[in-house]
């Protein structure tokens, strides 16, 4: 089993960014999900029973995987502003 993780934000997006993911059907600025599963196949399927995702949008975004044998940070977030 791994851990999959993907994030994206919308914090510095701009009209420029035309081909910007946009992951959750509602507003957001910074939008995470994490999953565990077998593969990343099996993650997007478990995520794509929430409607709110959009799995092709997702998709488009490598998440960061994390394997279960080895011990590692799992998160860090820091918000400036």
């Amino acid at each position: 089993m791994k851990i999959y993780i993907w994030r994206h934000s919308k914090l510095y997006s701009s009209w420029s960014m035309f081909n910007e993911p946009n992951v959750y059907s509602e507003m957001y600025v910074h939008a995470e999900v994490s999953v565990l599963a077998n593969s990343k196949e099996e993650a997007l399927e478990l995520i794509s029973k929430d409607e709110k995702w959009d799995i092709e949008e997702l998709a488009r975004i490598e998440p960061r995987v994390l394997d279960l044998t080895e011990p590692t940070v799992i998160s860090k977030v820091v918000h400036h502003g």
